[in-house]
């Protein structure tokens, strides 16, 4: 077999194999995406970007600590090596007593969560958000108290989620949140105009709380069905469970340490101008668009079929890099023009999700140039999700905790200067002291990035994408956007809804088309399937 160095060669089965399930994933990911876009512009259209609107998305963050330090992130690195190897050698005795032990340890902890979040909710509010005051707090505290529980019903789907990966069942976890997500809108759409703004957010938390629930119930009855006979326990006897535990601990710190970066940044933001937390959200919603349908998609596909790798160390060194190589290249093709379109055309694609009722051209404006400063860290940070995984597979959880305890250093110290310091320094509008912050957290999503390929590279040889095929992603990109830039000048005074879909339409195509006679194997892959399917049709 003849590769390059950092570049293995990659079986065209396997490939073939890999990209189901991550097509899945993306499916999946993409209908709960979008409902929830759809739930956000509803939201914007309600609330703008007012006091409510920064009490309720303060308050929506709070509760999903639970949801982020037990969910779905922990249980694929701790849960999910363990349960697919026993699963691969056919131990079914021992993959129905981690997955029983696995639950009921999450439910009781979950449970104590919930309840010390209910009743610690003004000091995790202060903690938070020690910017707002008066009725803002007060509202905020209350939306805190109806959401919690929802979060711990969005923990035990998770669990589900881990299981139904495992056995390769991948479309139904990732795009149940849509029922979530519908909810939210029924409440939005039911009562919004009819009440008071806060009467109506707190209607909204509601809704989230019952949309939790359909989440987990419709998940159920697929996991009852793979796990066959189980029951659900606390005991700790199976030394799988243990080490499901062992691994457990370094994720969850790991988990709590990434996540306090976005919490970084909502803290600095809640002392900002009015509607600068609503605005950062609405930023983390659209820059979670390709994190997820790429980054997570190809990440979450690929963790089971890693860790059920098996062989003497340098076999599974071997497939490891095979993997990760065609994973790292599928999500350099679809992220890199991701981020060349936050920085041309951001305010095209605010316009089409945001724009309407209280949320108007000024707000799009403003969400542009903060989605602008967020494509700096946009490919470090999805790409770092891979080499996490190919970690997380050889059961290391400790090496990734050190490295985003790392990042989030970072991301508080720059944060602090490029939101707070910088902006009066060089006398700029205080809105755009947001951008400083997703600015910032780029910069040092490109250290995480950097000492996480480091640390694969010694575990199973260097693996990493080629300068010269990202040189060429980054200009096909570019020319897109120039297609594109070209086509919005023709277009002048249409339409403002016609112009995105016409100028994001030509940007998309122009990628595709350059790409393909650049010769990259994913645009000659997809271009093979599409004249495929038009034969068969």
């Amino acid at each position: 077999m003849t590769r390059r160095r950092g570049v293995p060669s990659v079986n065209p089965a396997d490939a073939a194999a890999s990209r189901r399930p991550a097509a899945l994933v993306a499916v999946g990911i993409l209908l709960s995406r979008l409902v929830g876009l759809v739930r956000q512009r509803v939201f914007s259209y309600y609330f703008g970007a007012g006091d409510v609107a920064d009490a309720f998305t303060q308050a929506f963050r709070i509760p999903n600590i639970l949801q982020n330090l037990f969910g779905e992130g922990v249980l694929s690195a701790s849960f999910i090596p363990v349960y697919s190897q026993l699963r691969a050698k056919g131990d079914d005795v021992a993959r129905q007593e981690v997955a029983g032990a696995v639950l009921g340890v999450l439910a009781f902890l979950s449970a104590i969560a919930v309840l010390a979040g209910v009743v610690a909710a003004p000091v995790l509010v202060g903690v938070i958000a020690p910017g707002f005051s008066g009725a803002k707090r007060d509202l905020t505290v209350q939306l805190v108290r109806v959401l919690f529980p929802g979060a711990g019903l969005l923990v035990l789907a998770a669990w589900c989620l881990g299981v139904l990966n495992s056995h390769g069942k991948f479309f139904l976890s990732y795009a149940a949140p849509v029922l979530w997500n519908a909810c939210m809108i029924g409440a939005l759409l039911g009562w919004g105009g009819t009440v008071s703004l806060p009467r109506l957010a707190v209607l909204l938390a509601w809704g989230s709380v019952a949309g939790s629930a359909l989440q987990l119930v419709v998940q159920w009855r697929n996991v009852s069905q793979v796990l066959g006979a189980w029951r659900v326990t606390m005991s700790t006897r199976s030394p799988h469970v243990r080490t499901v535990l062992r691994n457990f601990a370094p994720v969850f710190v790991g988990r709590g340490v990434g996540q306090l970066s976005a919490y970084v940044d909502s803290f600095i933001a809640s002392f900002l101008v009015m509607g600068a937390v609503t605005i950062l959200n609405n930023v983390q919603l659209l820059y979670m668009l390709p994190v997820s349908l790429f980054g997570m998609s190809i990440s979450a596909a690929e963790l089971p079929a890693m860790a059920s790798v098996t062989g003497d160390s340098a076999e599974i060194a071997e497939r490891l890099r095979e993997r990760l190589a065609l994973g790292l290249r599928r999500i350099a093709f679809l992220i890199v023009p991701s981020a060349v379109a936050f920085l041309a055309f951001g305010d095209l694609v605010a316009r089409v999700v945001y724009e309407g009722g209280e949320f108007g051209a000024t707000e799009v404006e403003w969400v542009w140039g903060v989605l602008a400063g967020s494509a700096i860290g946009l490919l470090a940070s999805t790409l770092s999700r891979l080499y996490a995984s190919a970690l997380y597979a050889l059961r290391d959880t400790r090496t990734p905790l050190r490295f985003a305890m790392i990042r989030v250093a970072l991301t508080t110290a720059l944060g602090f200067a490029a939101a707070l310091w910088l902006p009066t320094v060089i006398d700029i509008d205080p809105r755009w002291a947001v951008t400083g912050l997703t600015a910032s957290a780029g910069v040092a999503a490109w250290v995480e990035f950097a000492l996480l390929r480091r640390s694969v590279a010694r575990r199973i040889g260097e693996v990493a994408i080629s300068p010269a095929t990202l040189l060429t992603l980054w200009g096909c990109a570019v020319a897109a956007a120039l297609a594109g830039w070209g086509v919005r000048l023709l277009l002048g005074g249409v339409s403002p809804f016609l112009m995105s879909g016409v100028v994001l339409a030509t940007y998309s195509a122009g990628y595709g088309i350059a790409t393909l006679l650049a010769g990259i194997t994913q645009a000659q892959a997809i271009a093979g399937r599409m004249r495929s399917m038009l034969r068969r049709g």
